[in-house]
């Protein structure tokens, strides 16, 4: 059998796998404040890198953590792929605040950055099961993809322990809000529909690009309005008068095809965009 193969890059050079890199008084260990981009890697290259880095920045903003230079972890980016092999299908970018000052009021080492690849994940069929945990959408956390990511990987395994390979999350107010690890569509009628980012979810990089490809090329695909898609809609998928879709880094765009064990349609506007995203994703690795 093939040893499982990860490159690691941080503090400035490729590292071995096994090599300790954060320091235990960084805040993105002591306090998971840190935030974190996952890109298929796609014929050696990371899928919409950009727009990861972009949303990156934005969130780092947001958050208070110091800036990353784009440059730096770009260099990182391309040292890490041109030294994975083929078997690496998935990239992680990694940043934290890094260790604080040694002294009151003195400077300190300024962002940790960590860049990672490794194989993705092995999935079947999208199968999907309601977590009993809910989306704080009023969280200063929402929307952001945060290294306090522990209530995703319970309710993923959770999930997991079910049968099967996603968790669905209502927020606060009893809305379908999101996956643990991906952006929902619903089918219902004639369109297409994806909770907005008020309901708490996060401003995913396929989700944004498979609303601007809907759009162009037509496709009745939007955003729902805030009393559109009650947590009650998963029913409606159940008893086959809606379907259901995932939009995520490494799935892409994909129908559901289990709920909670029982087999679901995948919609003809699902499939539709699962074949758009596919085609206009692999024109452009960086849209």
């Amino acid at each position: 059998m093939t040893a499982v193969t990860s490159v690691v890059w941080a503090g400035g050079r490729l590292r071995d796998p096994r090599e300790p890199v954060v320091a235990g008084t960084d805040p993105g260990y002591t306090t998971g404040l840190g935030l974190f981009e996952t890109c298929a890697v796609v014929g050696g290259r990371a899928f919409a890198l950009t727009r990861h880095l972009d949303r990156l920045a934005s969130s780092s903003a947001a958050l208070g953590l110091p800036p990353v230079d784009d440059a730096e972890v770009r260099s990182a980016v391309a040292a890490v792929l041109a030294a994975s092999g083929p078997e690496v299908g998935r990239l992680r970018v990694t940043v934290t605040a890094g260790p604080p000052a040694a002294e009151p009021g003195g400077p300190g080492g300024g962002p940790a950055l960590v860049v990672a690849a490794g194989p993705a994940p092995v999935r079947g069929p999208a199968h999907v099961v309601r977590s009993p945990w809910v989306r704080n959408e009023r969280s200063p956390l929402a929307g952001h993809k945060s290294t306090s990511y522990a209530a995703d990987v319970l309710a993923l395994a959770a999930a997991v322990r079910a049968g099967g390979n996603e968790a669905l999350l209502a927020n606060t107010r009893g809305a379908l809000c999101e996956g643990a690890t991906s952006n929902v569509l619903v089918e219902v009628g004639d369109e297409l529909l994806t909770p907005a980012l008020s309901s708490g979810c996060l401003p995913g990089v396929t989700r944004a690009l498979a609303l601007a490809w809907a759009a162009e090329a037509g496709l009745p695909v939007r955003e729902a309005r805030e009393d559109e898609l009650p947590w009650r809609v998963v029913d409606d998928v159940l008893a086959g008068r809606a379907g259901l879709a995932l939009a995520g880094s490494l799935r892409g765009v994909v129908g559901v095809e289990v709920v909670e064990g029982a087999p679901v349609a995948v919609g003809p506007v699902t499939a539709a965009l699962v074949s758009l995203f596919r085609a206009r994703a692999a024109d452009d690795l960086d849209p």
